[in-house]
């Protein structure tokens, strides 16, 4: 065996959490599966040693939320979608004001905080229509975020509307919009995103939402969809990009506040981003002292692609690559605080051995999903499985809302 003192250093240079560039990260994947586990838990520990007054490592989060898909009409066509429908199809809907009452009146029943609301790219929808849906939410259910609207959303509103992307997401956000999920990033390489869904918004596009919405104060996930036809090397530049756009979301709200916290800026060879110390005014979601917020992306969730049903025929990866990347991207987006566990495609199992590969967050129970489960994933999980599974690691359990504050303790049977 010959010695290489050079990855000895790049092994010092993650245990000691400083930022690394995407060579590194290509020499870090191909570690074997078990080091490069434990290098992400370490970058973890570093990361959450702070948060819940210093209790960030003892704790493991996830949120109650529901799924609301407000259309299936779309007419972007994505190859790894079985989800949309045209106009024409028998099952094609528009959702009524009804049917979202009935939704979110049975999420809040769960405890739920959040719905998550996407829809298809539908060509006839009015911006007031929008409007007049954020609005009727916010009226009647204030206690509930709306995470709603993906990037390609945004971009498809802007062709649609015919305004500025400014003008839309401040409209939506003054209308009730809390913040933006980040579904639809799959590869942020455009060679990849023209064959996958070449009619969808490209990576430009789609970071240029972002910037946006961190810019005007909305938080935002970020998230890659992988397994596919992309490269390992379109991966680690999906990561650079997300890390990019984070670093400049922070230097945006450097102190600003009222809602901003997130890590501080380090050089290439400098640690990596800690807790800032830009105070937020905002109080814990259960009440008490002010906790500080993310700034920009509040968390990143990978997930792999599922072909059940879908027009794209590639070969798809299992649980071995999922935690491999996991592991990689807790390493590499040293600017984003949370990593959340992808269970919904990987199976509750796998999602448990994720937080032991650098995820913090077991992410929702899922009320309801539409997406991913038309493409062939079924998995489905109680808040009672999320507990036993966060306990039998050793960690405590704990409900959070979209921004990672922690919710009040609620009676749950295990």
């Amino acid at each position: 065996m010959i010695y290489d003192a050079s990855l000895d250093e790049l092994l010092q240079k993650v245990w000691d959490g400083r930022r690394i560039g995407p060579d590194e990260a290509l020499r870090l994947y191909h570690l074997p599966l078990e080091e490069l586990a434990a290098l992400a838990d370490r970058r973890r520990q570093l990361v959450k040693k702070d948060a819940y007054d210093g209790r960030g490592n003892e704790i493991v989060t996830y949120i109650i939320d529901r799924n609301v898909n407000y259309t299936n009409v779309c007419n972007v066509y994505c190859k790894f979608c079985a989800f949309y429908r045209v106009e024409s199809d028998l099952d094609a809907y528009v959702i009524t004001l009804e049917e979202m009452d009935r939704k979110i009146n049975e999420t809040v029943a769960l405890g739920g905080t959040q719905i998550l609301m996407q829809g298809g790219h539908h060509p006839k929808l009015t911006k007031q229509w929008y409007l007049d849906l954020l609005a009727h939410i916010k009226g009647k259910f204030p206690q509930v975020n709306i995470h709603g609207f993906s990037p390609s959303e945004f971009v498809h509103f802007r062709e649609v509307f015919n305004e500025p992307l400014d003008q839309i997401i401040g409209d939506f956000k003054r209308a009730g919009l809390g913040s933006i999920p980040g579904g639809g990033g799959e590869i942020l390489v455009d060679r990849v995103r023209k064959r996958i869904s070449p009619l969808k918004a490209m990576s430009d596009e789609l970071l240029e939402v972002m910037d946006v919405a961190h810019r005007l104060g909305l938080n935002s996930s970020a998230t890659m969809m992988f397994g596919h036809v992309e490269t390992v090397e379109d991966r680690i530049e999906h990561l650079e990009r997300v890390r990019a756009q984070q670093d400049k979301s922070l230097n945006y709200r450097n102190g600003e506040a009222p809602e901003s916290t997130g890590v501080a800026a380090g050089g290439s060879n400098g640690p990596a981003r800690g807790t800032s110390n830009i105070a937020s005014s905002v109080a814990s979601a259960a009440g008490g002292a002010p906790v500080p917020l993310p700034v920009g992306f509040t968390a990143f969730i990978a997930w792999t692609f599922q072909a059940e049903n879908t027009k794209l025929k590639a070969p798809t990866v299992g649980a071995h690559e999922y935690l491999r990347m996991q592991a990689l991207s807790r390493i590499y987006l040293d600017n984003i605080p949370n990593i959340q566990s992808s269970w919904v495609t990987q199976g509750p199992d796998i999602g448990q051995v994720a937080l032991k590969h650098g995820a913090n967050d077991l992410g929702s129970i899922m009320i309801e999903e539409n997406v991913v489960s038309q493409a062939g994933a079924t998995f489905r999980m109680t808040e009672a499985d999320m507990h036993r599974l966060i306990k039998d690691l050793g960690y405590e359990p704990r409900q959070r809302d979209n921004w990672y504050r922690l919710v009040g303790e609620r009676g749950i049977r295990e």
